[in-house]
């Protein structure tokens, strides 16, 4: 395992907007880079409400758990809900994607996969965290669901059905497309795979046919 010494500082989750948001964007794939601290998001994201829980559902040790949430916290990507249970701090995530895309545009990037085009794509139809419409155009489609794929689900873990709806609701949220259509497209280009009543995100999704 790696050691935090040898990581980017991470900042919490009341750094200032600006640089103190840029750079603690940038730390996330070094916060990540740990399997124990994946592990420990994903189990929050589950719905462990403390460490004994997460060390549980984790395969964490005691001693594991409570490292990866300590650093988790430090990142303000878990917090504590108003009952005291750890939950996933989606708010932070929204903060830290607007602050970072117009750094992205700036810069000529789009921050995505494919460039400045695919960028533009996004820019169109994904506004501040939220899917305004799905795209027509297939091409143009494939995009948007794999950034929103790629956004919301770890790689090759399992979350329950209601788990993945309400992570797609938030996507959802005053736009034209409802959670259940946007999860069934999804499924369709491949982006998360079906099992029972278990989805999860494939590491190279399928190859979706032509429309």
């Amino acid at each position: 395992m790696s050691k935090d010494s040898n990581e980017p500082a991470g900042l919490s989750a009341h750094a200032s907007p600006g640089t103190d948001a840029l750079s603690a964007a940038a730390a996330l794939p070094g916060l990540f880079a740990e399997e124990s601290r994946v592990r420990a998001f994903a189990a929050v994201a589950l719905g462990a409400g403390d460490a004994v829980q997460v060390a549980g559902t984790a395969g964490l040790s005691a001693k594991e758990a409570a490292g990866a949430l300590r650093r988790l916290r430090e990142h303000g990507v878990v917090t504590s809900g108003g009952d005291g249970r750890l939950v996933v701090a989606h708010d932070r995530f929204r903060e830290l994607a607007r602050t970072a895309r117009p750094a992205a545009q700036a810069s000529g990037t789009s921050g995505a996969p494919g460039g400045d085009r695919d960028g533009m794509i996004l820019r169109t139809f994904v506004k501040d965290g939220r899917l305004v419409r799905l795209p027509a155009r297939w091409t143009r489609k494939k995009v948007v669901l794999r950034h929103i794929a790629e956004q919301t689900f770890a790689p090759g873990v399992e979350y329950p059905e209601r788990t993945v709806d309400g992570k797609l609701r938030a996507w959802c949220e005053d736009g034209e497309v409802d959670h259940v259509t946007l999860r069934r497209h999804l499924v369709d280009f491949g982006h998360l795979r079906r099992s029972g009543g278990s989805y999860w995100h494939p590491s190279e999704p399928a190859r979706a046919g032509t429309a």
